[in-house]
């Protein structure tokens, strides 16, 4: 038995569901996801185990502590590691035959373009810090790639209020409200989809904070709300990759 490359069956369920042609297309397809926190890192991992041929993963921090409640590459054993290396690890290991590029960093605004070069069959914007959200989903549209993108998963509880549609169709997030204002003036008032919930976020689970470069509060989240969100962003990347 080859213990080291992938077992020939391990595709044999999603075989089954698609049949041969469809799941040649996503086998041929090469996608890209932003971001390796609780949303991004299980849309990657289920784009993987999906059978996506080539991907791209994107995230420039470490695991820390308050990452182990949601993130799949945040474990005791994994502090202080890089995430977008532990998420790479942990897709070659579901896929040895995956085509994967892993770029350990922070992605800033003159940095897009240049990832974007690569001819995405679809990106997956799971970015959580707002200028470079912004500016991927605006690069991203103006190459006119196909785009999954997340809006605010903090601080939700319940499922049955998330919700796929179109972004300029969005509504009771605080996070697409801001991006909307951004988006508008880069002349970006839709055509993509987005997983949002309709859920009311208290305000008394968002904490101020000082110090980070990158956000300016934090959100009480769940372990599985987010996930929920990853999930449905890779649902909607398969099922257009293979025309349904």
């Amino acid at each position: 038995m080859n213990l080291t490359g992938p077992h020939p069956g391990w595709q044999e369920r999603t075989i089954q569901l698609l049949g041969e042609e469809r799941f040649s297309r996503l086998q041929n397809a090469n996608v890209l996801v932003a971001g390796m926190g609780g949303v991004g890192s299980m849309a990657a991992e289920m784009i993987c185990r999906s059978g996506v041929g080539k991907m791209t993963i994107i995230d420039g921090d470490i695991v820390q502590p308050g990452n182990i409640n949601r993130q799949l590459p945040a474990t005791h054993s994994s502090l202080n590691q890089k995430k977008a290396i532990v998420m790479g690890e942990r897709l070659m290991d579901i896929n040895p035959g995956l085509e994967l590029t892993v770029l350990n960093e922070f992605i800033r605004e003159e940095r897009i373009p240049e990832v974007l070069e690569t001819s995405y069959d679809y990106v997956v914007d799971a970015i959580d810090t707002l200028s470079p959200k912004i500016y991927l989903i605006y690069h991203t549209m103006r190459r006119g790639l196909r785009l999954a993108s997340s809006m605010g998963s903090g601080g939700k509880m319940d499922p049955a209020q998330i919700a796929v549609t179109d972004f300029g169709d969005t509504y009771n997030c605080r996070l697409a409200y801001v991006l909307r204002k951004k988006l508008r003036k880069l002349d970006v008032h839709g055509g993509f989809k987005v997983v949002f919930s309709t859920e009311q976020v208290s305000r008394e689970v968002v904490i101020p904070v000082e110090g980070e470069p990158n956000k300016k509060s934090t959100v009480g989240t769940s372990s599985f709300i987010p996930a929920i969100f990853g999930c449905t962003l890779a649902s909607i990347v398969i099922r257009d990759l293979v025309g349904e």
